[in-house]
């Protein structure tokens, strides 16, 4: 009797069932949810509350009606900003602060870069003093200087001149500026520089076609620090400056401050005015100035 091996279990030629394919999915894994981290988000919001009430009530006062008590804006007025900018003179103060923050960035900027890079590149003898001299000017405090340097500035002629404010926050800027910079070039390889060499390159021309492109975010960090810094700066102007026409934006809000009674309108629409050009700076140079405080911390 002959058996057909193609019908016994077990045989090579056992016929496989045919699988259907099914149209049903294998249920998707469930995304777990991040649990609420109250020692994180409590702590920000209430620094988020405690930073934004006073802008929002300096605003407040700027577009509100004189004599008004209501926490929302309405009806909106500016009559305060035509006071604090015709009125006051607003516009003269404005572009003297542009003027000099704008020099003091350009001097800080360019002094830095050259000292930043000798104390990145080049050993010589008392470099370990020098940096610790510049760490210490860091603990003097600003107005302890202020009859020294009026003393230098008479004898220079330079008080009463806006070039007055550009040295003097210039010279505060620096030390800080010169530890960022030194930094960011030490994380910069030397290898890239004596590559531009071996192609020929002065190490002047090297340095300005393979270095300063890199050092970009620094640049940013330490020019935006040194023109806040002087855009806000009120004791300089304060001390070294005696002619109403050529104070800057601290000084002149003081105009809104009388004797008897103050303008909280004017004073409010001169402090918006005043803080409007520091928080758009920081929010177009925000990425550069993180990447730049970062990579001037780290030694390379």
């Amino acid at each position: 009797m002959s058996v057909d091996r193609a019908t016994l279990p077990g045989s090579v030629h056992e016929p496989v069932p045919e699988q259907r394919p099914t149209s049903e999915e294998p249920p998707a894994p469930r995304r777990r949810r991040k649990p609420f981290r109250w020692e994180i988000f409590v702590p920000l919001t209430l620094y988020l509350i405690f930073t934004v009430v006073p802008f929002y009530w300096m605003i407040l006062y700027a577009i509100r009606p004189a004599g008004t008590t209501g926490i929302v804006p309405w009806p909106l007025t500016v009559e305060h900003f035509d006071t604090v900018w015709n009125g006051i003179g607003f516009g003269t103060y404005f572009l003297n602060s542009v003027k000099v923050g704008i020099a003091a960035l350009v001097a800080t900027s360019v002094v830095a870069l050259a000292g930043g890079y000798a104390l990145a590149r080049y050993n010589f003898r008392g470099k370990a003093l020098f940096l610790i001299a510049m760490l210490g000017t860091q603990f003097i405090p600003g107005a302890m200087m202020l009859i020294p340097l009026f003393e230098l500035f008479s004898l220079l002629n330079l008080t009463n001149s806006l070039w007055s404010l550009v040295i003097a926050n210039t010279v505060f800027q620096l030390p800080l500026s010169l530890i960022l910079l030194s930094g960011f070039v030490r994380n910069i390889p030397v290898e890239l520089e004596e590559a531009s060499w071996v192609d020929g390159c002065s190490r002047l021309r090297g340095f300005f076609l393979v270095v300063l492109p890199m050092l970009r975010p620094g640049l940013v960090a330490v020019g935006s620090f040194a023109f806040i810094d002087t855009w806000n700066n009120f004791l300089f102007a304060l001390m070294f400056i005696s002619e109403q026409d050529k104070y800057t934006i601290p000084v002149g809000l003081n105009y809104t401050i009388g004797e008897f009674s103050v303008d909280f309108g004017a004073l409010a629409a001169g402090g918006v005015v005043a803080a409007l050009p520091v928080v758009l700076i920081f929010a177009v140079i925000q990425r550069f100035l993180v990447q730049g405080i970062s990579a001037g911390a780290v030694k390379g």
